[in-house]
């Protein structure tokens, strides 16, 4: 009777073995926490889609900030859900210098000054009455060119109320380069910009939308990329690092992870996955039905985006998560 002689199986037998030998790891730094910020509201709003996230006030975000600083996460990005009277077809509110999204950044600077990577989504969708990610056309068609003269406007309130980096999450073409060419006329040369260079037109943005108070009619399918379509994502990269994209993004995270791994691969400069409302909502929901261990869930899948190439993971886990790992670190 011949036994193998070759057994993988001797690195895998204590969980000191498997840590020591552990091809990837987690920690902190590599998480980002995206939180939402709801005009005039006193007390943090529960998300129903998903369970353990709010809309927060003014107030209840300077302590989500300051508990991410403390659990040693990297940054925090914001997105403003504004009264739903303010919203136009411009989204007026996104460039107000008093729009609840540039209220909550200099509530976040003034609370965890440099400590966290202060970060605001530069997109129209949360100000618009009619939900969509840009400027509509006389045949209610997204006008690109029009959409790019207000993220431009958009990215210098932005700055100006203290946002370390810009998120262009619109997928308008050209978008990275006019807002650079905006932020440095304005003499802010030092606020970076995280590309959202592969955003897919996903059915797990679902959550998302009732967090922001999306008014969304039709869908994004025009400007957001195609599902069935990977090799575009490339050129999506090559068009945002020429243009001068300081990070790139892949969004979703799970169902793309071999689009995060083609683009973690070509990229010159650092990438971020996205770990989106509807993936969180997934996990969320299984394990209160007992389906799945919820703890185990989350580090496997963050592990996930990890393992495919990203340096940067956006997540509704991230100050809980990072907690556990420097609990685990002792």
């Amino acid at each position: 009777m011949s036994f193998p002689q070759v057994r993988p199986r001797r690195l895998r037998t204590t969980p000191a073995m498997r840590r020591m030998v552990a091809e990837h790891r987690l920690h902190p730094a590599n998480l980002i926490l995206p939180a939402f910020v709801r005009e005039d509201v006193d007390e943090p709003v529960p998300i129903g889609s998903m369970p353990g996230v709010v809309q927060h006030s003014v107030d209840s975000l300077r302590e989500a900030a300051a508990e991410a600083a403390d659990a040693g996460v990297s940054g925090i990005m914001l997105f403003g859900v504004p009264d739903e009277a303010k919203k136009d077809a411009v989204g007026s509110p996104g460039t107000d210098p008093d729009g609840i999204l540039q209220r909550g950044l200099r509530a976040v600077r003034e609370e965890v000054g440099d400590a966290l990577v202060v970060m605001a989504d530069l997109c129209l969708d949360e100000v618009t009455d009619h939900g969509h990610c840009g400027v509509l056309d006389a045949a209610g068609r997204v006008d690109n060119d029009a959409t790019l003269e207000r993220y431009a406007e958009m990215a210098v309130v932005q700055a100006e109320a203290g946002a370390h980096v810009l998120g262009p999450s619109g997928m308008m073409d050209g978008q990275v380069g006019h807002v650079r060419r905006a932020l440095d006329a304005a003499g802010h040369q030092d606020v970076a910009l995280m590309a959202y260079t592969a955003k897919y037109a996903s059915a797990f943005y679902g959550p998302f939308r009732e967090a922001v108070n999306s008014s969304l009619k039709g869908d994004r399918r025009t400007y957001q990329q195609d599902p069935p379509n990977a090799r575009e994502a490339l050129r999506e990269l090559e068009l945002d690092v020429a243009e001068g994209a300081d990070l790139v993004m892949v969004k979703p995270g799970l169902p793309y992870l071999d689009i995060l791994r083609a683009v973690a691969d070509a990229s010159p400069v650092p990438v971020a996955a996205y770990q989106i409302s509807g993936e969180y909502a997934m996990v969320e929901a299984a394990a209160e039905r007992g389906w799945i261990d919820r703890e185990r869930a989350i580090d496997e899948t963050l592990t996930a985006f990890v393992r495919a190439g990203a340096g940067l993971v956006l997540t509704y886990w991230a100050t809980e998560h990072a907690r556990r790992l420097r609990a685990a670190a002792g």
